[in-house]
């Protein structure tokens, strides 16, 4: 499979510490706490030595900004976990160094943000938090189906912190969210047809949906059409 990596990358210092090539497909993603209020650059420096043996794809610093370290392509060396981290795409995020690990408004809109993002590019639409470590190592993701897993589940850790912990149920709900197609408000006319619309529109006989939409390209209904000779006929007449 051909990865690729986040467009919202502002920093890139890549890290010896890796294991190469994943061997499974992304379906999950694993955010972590840094236990620190760094930035992305800290982060780089952290991981870039041999002997720290970790690492993580991506880094969100204090002010929001993502930095990345191990490419998605690869698996990185962040949950204590093999078989994790070579199907997770792995976030570390900026924290407090005390209990219970608080982020910034920043990093945590960044968060939403680049889980949509991975999950948009590795065709996910939707993000799961299924809220219990059996569950979800036992679930096998459905199509569009991204999954999230923390590190304490692999590890004797508190990662990543009970801050965050608690919000992943939101994380996963903005994060659907934003990856629900966008209704696109279909009202620009043709430029042979305008003159036609504007009447249209302007009589009252074609006023489009509750939202706006007057779906100018797209096909009429037999009751559409019923709808429009109703409205002709209220307009001007008995026919």
């Amino acid at each position: 499979m051909d990865y690729t990596n986040s467009p919202l990358v502002a920093y890139t210092r890549l890290s010896p510490n890796h294991s190469g090539q994943r061997t499974h497909a992304i379906d999950r993603i694993s955010p972590h706490c840094v236990v620190g209020q760094c930035t992305v650059e800290t982060l780089g420096e952290i991981f870039a030595p041999t002997s720290k043996k970790a690492s993580s794809n991506y880094g969100i610093g204090k002010d929001g900004r993502v930095g990345m370290y191990v490419e998605e392509a690869n698996r990185s060396w962040c949950t204590s976990s093999n078989a994790n981290d070579q199907r997770a795409v792995t976030i570390e995020c900026a924290s407090d160094t005390f209990h219970p690990y608080a982020m910034t408004d920043a990093v945590y809109a960044s968060l939403i943000e680049l889980c949509a993002d991975i999950c948009r590019r590795n065709g996910k639409t939707k993000l799961l938090w299924l809220g219990d470590k059996d569950t979800t190592l036992a679930y096998e993701p459905k199509e569009g189906e991204m999954v999230l897993t923390v590190h304490r589940w692999f590890a004797n850790k508190s990662c990543p912190g009970d801050w965050l912990y608690a919000r992943l149920p939101d994380l996963a709900v903005r994060v659907t969210a934003a990856l629900a197609p966008v209704v696109r408000l279909d009202n620009t006319p043709s430029a042979w047809a305008k003159e036609a619309v504007d009447w249209a529109v302007g009589a009252g006989i074609m006023a489009g949906g509750s939202g706006g939409d007057l779906m100018l390209h797209s096909p009429v209904t037999r009751e559409q059409l019923c709808v429009f000779l109703h409205r002709y006929r209220e307009l001007y007449g008995k026919m």
